[in-house]
């Protein structure tokens, strides 16, 4: 990498020399070196040695085997790496003439470095494209601009790793901005701003930044990057959306604090106000967002307020949209009377709502709810009708990309879209996605874009950079409020999980059905590989998990003769112990079955219940009951009631089985563990010992994990199900 070459060289070292050149000449080859010419005698200047040594590049052993006070020429090559190259030019140069050298750079010189005329200069652009905007980073030299993007660009393309770029050794990065013209970028300056770069640039092949107006927030993080009291960043062009781009990444300001709304019937709790005031600033901001507060914290409330303000300011001049659950449009119905009696309320469910949504402008309403269901069948009609604001309850629900009501919703003409959810992530990375596109299209890119730059770096590598990267891209757009810090009045929660030994009958049953499964799916791994598998999986674990609660749920000819369960015996005689000590418990089972079992059970010892499951008639009717305390145990599949209700009143709860998502059962158990609760709630889960249940547990915490990192302050992103996964999952039942 370096030369050093000098008439002489004494076998002995004489470190008491120094440097002391009067003049130095700088010439060179455009392809391979450049040569320092130094006149050296042994009375030299430490200083200027030093100088030439911290260019981390120069190799002047050679000077300490001189042995002779007489002047003597030495030829010292640098490193053809022309950021070196530049970098001598820059830093060692000064230095150099400011101690008296005397140096001389030819106008043929190839690494001539230049300082601006003036501050960088960030040019934004209304891109062609709607909704984009184009940005260019110039700076004037001799009095002419140059554009810096294209060779950024380059840059960006040839960096392996950012941070290794930071970590180089050169004084400089060289930006070329002419023939044989650079400019000199400290490497970690230009780190952030490639940082800032990569995340708005897109592959397009026109050579030119651009993005959508969702991505704005980014141009604030340029603003830091380039940060100089010296010579601050100037902006030119569309300065506006320049400043969209601080009041996403700023958010609210205190001054923007929200007034709750006259006609409001309810006492907004602070956590409830900042709610409201931020969905007040995505409204002025154009942007759409994810009001992902942990569940019981006033969701729907926070979204009222924000309706009943929005008509106030004589903003609601069409009708709000609310799509739901068909299951909790009557809870809409209810909050919307109790809380904003003022507003006109549509239901546009059942038979006649396409009559309804025809006639909407005559009837003069301010929110129509429908359900998700009913998205794709009225497209046609919800689709021709403009509307003020888009709230998307229980948004989880358009999680998949594919299906028909995402594509519907996303569609929706909507000034304002808000998604309630408490669980945005309940799997993986493609459910934040999915809810993205609808809110805020081109945020998050393409699918593909956002599999190759954040999928596949997070979840199967745990990249942290980039996970960093992606919690930065949507924190203005999602909101996430914790029980624990804005809720401190709550009772405490105690979690117990109750490992049940499986044995006899039931455990041989399992044994075989796990190793029949287990052959067969390790038969198609191997032939159809993982993502092929699926199905075969996830029969397997089916019918393991229907083992260990109540081999009466397995349709196969060798649990026919098994009846005994240890779960289901456990768990009657759980429910009679807590009822025995006055508390009223909530069953929740993933299977409708295993809740009929159980009522039988329940039925036998004269304990009274009601249940509620997807095959429910009249919901209402079994909750009022529970409620008003003509039943003290309240049966519940996860899927019906794992959302839309509260249920105060009860302080115990009881899942029956896991559930590969974590999140829908702290969703479950949140009927009872929300405003409101006044008696500490215990959760009971109850779990076969050593079986599919209890490895499924590593499992959730994994998913817990991957939705922590992006919602919350930190954490490590999970990996993906792998085949290692698999055999764990079917492996032998623990001795």
């Amino acid at each position: 990498m370096v030369a050093s070459l000098g008439p002489r060289r004494l076998a002995s070292a004489v470190p008491s020399i120094r440097l002391a050149a009067t003049t130095l000449w700088i010439a060179g080859d455009e392809v391979v070196t450049a040569t320092i010419r130094l006149r050296v005698d042994a009375r030299g200047d430490g200083h200027a040695r030093r100088v030439l040594e911290s260019l981390g590049a120069v190799d002047l052993g050679c000077l300490d085997d001189v042995a002779s006070d007489e002047p003597a020429d030495y030829a010292v090559c640098l490193d053809s790496d022309v950021h070196v190259l530049c970098g001598f030019t820059a830093h060692a140069v000064p230095q150099l003439r400011a101690l008296g050298w005397h140096v001389e750079i030819p106008t043929d010189y190839p690494w001539q470095t230049v300082e601006p005329d003036a501050p960088l200069i960030a040019t934004i652009t209304s891109d062609q494209r709607p909704d984009w905007f184009g940005l260019e980073l110039g700076v004037d030299i001799d009095g002419h601009r140059v554009d810096l993007m294209p060779a950024l660009l380059e840059i960006l393309d040839g960096a392996d790793s950012l941070e290794q770029l930071a970590r180089t050794p050169r004084r400089c990065i060289a930006v070329p901005v002419g023939e044989r013209r650079w400019l000199p970028v400290p490497p970690e300056r230009l780190r952030l701003l490639l940082q800032v770069l990569r995340e708005l640039y897109r592959d397009d092949s026109s050579g030119r930044l651009t993005a959508p107006l969702r991505r704005a927030a980014a141009l604030a993080e340029l603003g830091v990057a380039l940060h100089d009291p010296v010579r601050p960043l100037r902006w030119e062009g569309a300065t506006q959306v320049r400043d969209l781009g601080y009041d996403l990444a700023l958010g609210p300001r205190p001054r923007d604090a929200a007034t709750p709304p006259a006609g409001l019937c309810a006492e907004l709790r602070p956590y409830q106000r900042d709610g409201l005031a931020w969905l007040q600033h995505l409204r002025a901001c154009d942007a759409g967002g994810v009001l992902a507060d942990d569940m019981g914290l006033g969701k729907t409330l926070q979204s009222i307020a924000h309706l009943l303000a929005e008509k106030h300011a004589g903003r609601l001049d069409r009708p709000a949209l609310v799509i739901t659950l068909t299951s909790v449009v009557g809870n809409w119905q209810r909050e919307l009377a109790r809380f904003a009696p003022e507003l006109r309320v549509l239901v546009c469910t059942g038979a006649g709502r396409r009559d309804r949504l025809a006639e909407l402008a005559a009837a003069s309403a301010d929110v129509v709810i429908t359900t998700y269901p009913l998205v794709w069948r009225d497209r046609d009609a919800l689709v021709a009708q403009p509307w003020s604001v888009l709230i998307l309850d229980e948004a989880h629900t358009i999680k998949n990309p594919s299906a028909l009501a995402h594509e519907a919703v996303r569609d929706l003409r909507a000034g304002t879209r808000v998604a309630l959810s408490g669980t945005p992530i309940e799997n993986d990375l493609g459910e934040l996605w999915a809810l993205m596109d609808v809110l805020n299209p081109g945020l998050l890119g393409t699918a593909d874009e956002f599999r190759a730059g954040f999928r596949i770096p997070i979840e199967q590598y745990g990249d942290q950079a980039r996970l960093e990267a992606l919690r930065e891209r949507v924190r203005p757009y999602l909101l996430r409020r914790m029980k624990e810090s804005v809720a401190r009045e709550l009772p405490p929660k105690t979690e117990l999980v109750r490992a049940i030994e499986l044995d006899g009958p039931q455990r041989e049953l399992y044994e075989s059905i796990r190793v029949a499964a287990h052959a067969d799916v390790r038969a198609h791994i191997r032939t159809r590989g993982i993502g092929g598998s699926q199905i075969a999986i996830l029969d397997a674990l089916l019918k393991l998990r229907q083992v260990c609660c109540d081999p009466r749920l397995v349709n196969v000819e060798a649990a026919r003769g098994v009846t005994a369960s240890a779960k289901y015996d456990l768990c009657l005689a759980l429910i009679e112990q807590q009822l025995a000590a006055g508390r009223r418990i909530l069953l929740f089972s993933q299977f409708a079955r295993m809740l009929g079992l159980l009522s039988e059970g329940l039925l036998g010892r004269g304990i009274g219940h009601v249940t509620l499951t997807g095959a429910t008639a009249d919901r209402q009717r079994p909750i009022d009951a529970f409620e008003q305390g003509r039943a003290d145990v309240f049966l519940i599949s996860l899927r019906a009631g794992g959302s839309g209700l509260n249920l105060t009143s009860a302080d115990t709860v009881i899942h029956y089985d896991p559930w590969w998502n974590p999140a829908a059962q702290a969703q479950a158990t949140d009927r009872a563990y929300r405003i409101g609760q006044t008696r500490p709630v215990f959760v009971h889960s109850l779990i076969a010992a050593g079986s599919v249940e209890e490895r499924m547990l590593a499992l959730q915490q994994r998913k817990r994990r991957l939705a922590d990192a992006i919602l919350g302050d930190g954490g490590a992103a999970g990996a993906a199900l792998s085949e290692h996964d698999i055999d764990d999952l079917l492996a032998p039942l623990a001795v």
